[in-house]
């Protein structure tokens, strides 16, 4: 290969790629992991990390971990181990090894032993309001700590005591000894150890001190041999702080990994605050975490997405530096794109109108056919029945229609779909002058796929319908965004992002369904025809159909591109 081809190709490798690259021409090996910390459930955003982790390691034959940052007994649960672990398997990865930052407890306590005998942490009495007061400014020194400068003997005694239960809570911690007028703020001193007396989902009531995330982080990478901790980029200001522990602990004959950052993925009309989800959800604006509304990926699970449609979506939204909001119509472009190529086609009324089809026989039923997916040439057809008396859509008629609506109007045709050609003759309405029924004929010779000439003539619109003995009724719930603005967070002075939820994001009604889906299982996927791609709900049941609406058959995303 030229040296041109050689910079061409690098040149369509994202950065991450670039330096991994980089790096196996002197070392082999590529081991990442993905290190949740399990306080909620994961996200849209965590979708990302997960695919950069697994993809990566994948890409270059390597390993990826999944650990568990589970430093934090009080905001932490086995309810969440379980439900990231669904998650990371749901979208199509397998880990290597299961770990926890709590397996590593001990070494920790050892290595936090090891930096006191270097003069390098020491135990403060001062209260978290104190250390945050004597931190400084950015541009301000901080000061230092009355208790800085003990001896090692004492650190380390006290450390000792911290450990057994000496203490209460809050009144001492152990810190890091760096640079208290360092222009990072992360290297004033930071917390190491913290004192709390909380069952731990795994240890138990073994410990009653717990590391930070700093401090625990980069060394649980080094433990596992990662060769690169890949995470977003509010933790660059942190990697100095990273690499300084790093630097301290491990022999200097030793390889340390090496932290990347990448941007995170933000998208409009949501929230990716975990502490703001768990806000919606403890407050009730969502029925839980795995709300359809919700930019977890349980909820957008149990709203239809398909794992290869959100894979797909992080692949578009690529690997950068920059920081930026993704438009959340390409989500549902990609969610569309790859249930179109999947999914069955049904009937469904939501709004029903009955029409009777008047020069019909009366008691005559018959069996149509319909492509179950014409994108796909394998799929099989499905049987529609077809009788007299039909639903259709109330916004498929109307009695004063203006020039442009091509669909059905008094004395005007239209074709029911893979089925006749048929003609408004009359409607039919309440003493209140509402319209309840509507009269037609049709065209018996018109049948759709038949052959005959009048099969083949051609009328402005084709509408959907069901027919009424066969069909029946299912639950649906439409949902919107869940808030209506773009940014829920940037609000004014003194406003609260829940000000910006939408009140119309669920509608729940009812439909009118082709028999052929009459008894499908929770998690059936279909195209509503004409209206939209629809799940069925985790709660569905045969005798009470339950259908989430994924999205709309509109799409924005790529209406937007084309322009």
């Amino acid at each position: 290969m030229t040296d041109s081809n050689n910079q061409d190709s690098k040149k369509s490798l994202h950065f991450l790629e670039q330096i991994i690259e980089e790096d196996i021409r002197h070392n082999p090996d590529v081991i990442t992991r993905f290190p949740p910390e399990p306080n909620g459930y994961l996200h849209i955003g965590h979708a990302k990390s997960i695919c950069i982790n697994f993809g990566l390691a994948k890409k270059y034959n390597g390993t990826c971990n999944l650990r568990f940052d589970d430093t934090n007994p009080t905001k932490e649960d086995i309810e969440f181990v379980n439900s990231i672990k669904e998650d990371v398997q749901w979208l199509g990865f397998m880990w290597d090894k299961e770990l926890y930052a709590s397996d590593y407890f001990e070494q920790l306590y050892d290595w936090a032993c090891l930096l006191i005998k270097k003069g390098l942490a020491y135990v403060c009495h001062m209260t978290a309001q104190e250390i945050s007061e004597h931190r400084g400014t950015p541009t301000i020194p901080g000061k230092e700590s009355p208790y800085r400068n003990r001896s090692v003997e004492e650190n380390l005694d006290l450390f000792a005591r911290m450990r057994n239960g000496e203490f209460k809570e809050g009144a001492c911690m152990l810190r890091a000894k760096i640079d208290m007028s360092s222009p990072n703020m992360h290297m004033r001193d930071p917390i190491m150890y913290r004192i709390r007396y909380a069952h731990h989902h795994k240890t138990g009531n073994a410990w009653c001190i717990y590391p930070m995330y700093d401090y625990a982080h980069g060394q649980s990478d080094f433990i596992e041999g990662i060769t690169h901790s890949l995470c977003t980029l509010e933790f660059e200001v942190h990697r100095p702080l990273y690499d300084w522990f790093l630097e301290h602990i491990a022999e200097p004959s030793q390889q340390v990994p090496k932290q990347r950052e990448f941007a995170r993925l933000n998208l409009n009309y949501t929230v990716m605050s975990k502490r703001k989800l768990l806000q919606l959800v403890e407050e009730k604006h969502v029925q839980g975490w795995d709300d359809p509304r919700m930019p977890t990926i349980s909820g957008l699970r149990r709203r239809g997405y398909t794992p290869e449609s959100i894979r797909n979506f992080v692949d578009k939204v690529g690997v950068s530096k920059r920081e930026n909001i993704i438009d959340v119509a390409l989500l549902e472009h990609c969610v569309r794109e790859d249930l179109n190529k999947k999914v069955p086609r049904v009937m469904a009324v939501m709004k029903p109108l009955k029409l009777i089809i008047t020069n019909y026989p009366e008691h005559e039923k018959e069996t149509l056919y319909g492509i179950s997916n014409p994108e796909d040439p394998d799929s099989p057809k499905r049987a529609i029945p077809f009788s007299r008396e039909i639903y259709i859509e109330q916004t498929d008629f109307m009695e004063d229609a203006p020039k442009k609506f091509f669909r059905l109007t008094p004395g005007g045709e239209v074709r029911l779909k893979y089925a006749y050609i048929i003609k408004c003759e009359d409607v039919i309405k309440d003493a209140e002058g509402n319209i309840i029924e509507l009269h037609c004929t049709y065209d018996p010779l018109s049948k759709s796929g038949s052959g005959t000439e009048e099969s083949k003539r051609k009328v402005k619109a084709t509408i959907h319908w069901v027919s009424c003995s066969h069909a029946h009724t299912a639950e649906v719930r439409l949902y919107d965004r869940l808030f209506m603005v773009e940014n829920p967070l940037d609000a004014e002075e003194g406003d609260d992002f829940l000000t910006h939820l939408n009140p119309n994001s669920l509608h729940i009604g009812s439909a009118y369904i082709e028999p052929s889906i009459a008894d499908v299982p929770p998690g059936y996927m279909c195209q509503f025809e004409r209206t939209g791609y629809f799940c069925t709900d985790k709660d569905s049941t045969q005798n009470h159909l339950i259908f989430n609406r994924t999205v709309e058959l509109r799409d924005t995303w790529t209406k937007e591109q084309n322009k």
